[in-house]
């Protein structure tokens, strides 16, 4: 896998990604001087977040126990305060270029691919929460641009699914180990290594621990792309600070990674699904949804239907094998949809 010149491989440094995410608190100048940091810091790219909060959310979404616990109280308050938009990001982009490093981005929407192509993005990376979100994964390999999908509180089977989704882009295509929680109280290193075994793919790791060390232990293990949250305080209000690390110990972090002995993915790991990453795996993911109000008996278009969260309807890679299908039951709008809601196959 190749970014930008940057050759990713065995026999290469880690890369590192610094996920400046919504850290930035919805601030352009923030933004920007997090993007100067991560520079600062050795970071080989920095990425952003690239969502509209009406495209995303679902009128069920709900808050993550994390975003609770760090003084959220309205799911769709927040992200509206966090969005840049797409002309913010165009800074970004180019700040991060000027200093030399890769600008990389995860679009949330099927949507926004398209006004994401207008930017000179390295690459893209898609959120674990979307690793059942098929149209939206292959929307991002479509472009022809590096593809890393991050791993998080997704079975083994999931991600070889999602790897057999993807097999055209095989070529320019990484995986990340992750543990969805926020701090994350367990590290997951056994997935790096059956993530390999499982799709003969790249692997890296998606840290969300507080420390400095785990980067490097993650490439001695075989990790070759490490991404790791970047913040200008970790006491900021806000859904991720607490996870991130501020500047100083960022670049300590990327010292060590960079320092760090490759070694082999191990055969014997293991990709599991932790309790503590089932509440954003229901909360964050997303499902097929109603786009206006329908009534029983009707048969579903592509015209009825998007993508949003919460994961508690049907999954979306499901999307193609609804359409046609008739609603035994009415349906409200902007609503996850069920099994339950449909007849069996005609």
């Amino acid at each position: 896998m190749q970014i930008g010149g940057t050759r990713i491989d065995a026999s290469s440094l880690a890369y590192v990604i610094a996920e400046i995410g919504v850290n930035h608190d919805g601030s352009i100048e923030r933004a920007l001087s997090l993007t100067d940091a991560a520079a600062d810091a050795g970071a080989d790219a920095v990425k952003l977040q690239l969502f509209e909060t009406d495209r995303l959310m679902s009128r069920a979404a709900k808050l993550a126990a994390y975003q609770a616990a760090a003084g959220e109280t309205d799911p769709l308050a927040m992200l509206r305060r966090l969005e840049l938009s797409i002309d913010e990001m165009a800074q970004v982009v180019e700040r991060a270029h000027a200093r030399g490093v890769h600008a990389i981005v995860t679009v949330f929407s099927v949507g926004l691919v398209a006004s994401a192509e207008s930017l000179a993005w390295d690459a893209y990376k898609s959120a674990s929460p979307d690793i059942v979100n098929r149209p939206l994964l292959e929307a991002m390999a479509g472009t022809g641009r590096p593809l890393i999908v991050s791993t998080g509180a997704s079975t083994i089977d999931e991600v070889t699914r999602a790897a057999g989704w993807l097999g055209a882009a095989r070529a320019r295509l990484a995986f990340l180990q992750c543990v969805s929680s926020y701090p994350a109280p367990e590290p997951g290193f056994g997935g790096i290594g059956a993530i390999a075994t499982a799709t003969g793919l790249p692997v890296g790791y998606s840290d969300h621990t507080p420390g400095v060390e785990t980067g490097a232990e993650a490439v001695s293990r075989g990790a070759c792309v490490l991404e790791k949250h970047l913040t200008y305080d970790t006491r900021a209000a806000g859904p991720d600070h607490a996870a991130s690390l501020e500047p100083r110990a960022f670049a300590e972090y990327v010292r060590r990674a960079k320092a760090a002995g490759r070694g082999a993915p191990g055969e014997t790991g293991r990709k599991q699904l932790f309790d503590c990453e089932r509440d954003v795996r229901a909360v964050s993911r997303q499902s097929v949804t109603t786009a206006g109000s329908l009534p029983a008996g009707h048969v579903l278009t592509s015209a009825d239907l998007t993508i949003k969260r919460p994961g508690t309807g049907l999954e979306p890679w499901r999307l193609c094998e609804v359409l046609g299908r008739r609603l035994v039951r009415p349906v409200e709008a902007d609503m996850p949809l069920c099994e339950a809601d449909l007849a069996g196959v005609e």
